[in-house]
């Protein structure tokens, strides 16, 4: 059974459809949309502020989404996919985006629609991913703009990925 915990009288929310693996842990003030899937040993941790998730968000396994107490939120859109091992840290995250694995994206950042953050790039504090575009590298910086043809083909085709995988353990 996952490791679900109210923490200061927040309980954990959840929409329709969600898949919660069994060692995955989601404490606190979290509030998670329809058909999401949170992966083996991943970590939701509302404990110190507010998580938000929107529909059909995959947190892969090993990944941790947390905040900075009394200072920033977690905003997560629909449709995003953070990766094996990401760390999301009080930032916002638009809808259709993919943070790759083992990325880490600080407080306050804000990610835009379509964007992607590479497999290992750190997002610095305050950082601002324009709508559309690759960034890579520690620090993260720009690459190009995701074509949209990769927009479609790895975003649309990883979230909608991970509603069918989540099917199989239900």
């Amino acid at each position: 059974m996952p490791l679900i915990l109210p923490v200061n009288d927040k309980h954990p929310q959840f929409g329709d459809d969600v898949f919660i693996a069994p060692n995955a842990t989601v404490v606190g003030d979290v509030a998670m949309g329809d058909r999401c899937s949170v992966w083996f040993n991943a970590v939701i941790r509302g404990d110190v502020n507010s998580i938000v998730m929107g529909d059909q968000v995959n947190v892969q396994d090993g990944a941790v989404i947390h905040c900075t107490f009394e200072k920033t939120k977690a905003i997560i859109g629909n449709r995003v996919s953070i990766g094996h091992n990401a760390i999301v840290h009080g930032c916002t995250i638009h809808d259709d985006v993919l943070i790759g694995m083992g990325s880490i994206v600080m407080d306050n950042a804000v990610v835009e629609s379509g964007a992607i953050v590479a497999a290992g790039a750190v997002v610095t504090e305050g950082k601002h991913i324009k709508a559309g575009e690759l960034y890579a590298g520690v620090p993260a910086k720009f690459i190009k703009k995701v074509p949209a043809e990769l927009q479609k083909g790895e975003i649309e085709r990883i979230a909608n990925n991970y509603v069918r995988y989540s099917g199989w353990f239900k």
